[in-house]
């Protein structure tokens, strides 16, 4: 199956059928964000974001939002 095909599938869809299928890719969609946010901490890609973000509040550089 292509994106193409997918996208003639939706558009072919009810829009009771559209509303079921948001919420659900919504959900999938989260759902693989959050994963792939795990992988990173794991990974240790956050690790030098995080320092320089503390190391900023530590030293004043930062203000209340």
């Amino acid at each position: 199956m292509t994106i193409e095909d997918i996208e003639k599938a939706v558009a072919k869809l009810h829009p009771k059928e559209l509303g079921t299928f948001r919420a659900w890719f919504h959900q999938f969609d989260d759902l693989v964000w959050e994963k792939q946010f795990e992988q990173d901490v794991k990974a240790g890609k956050l690790d030098r974001p995080a320092d320089k973000a503390k190391d900023d509040f530590k030293n004043g550089h930062c203000r209340e939002l």
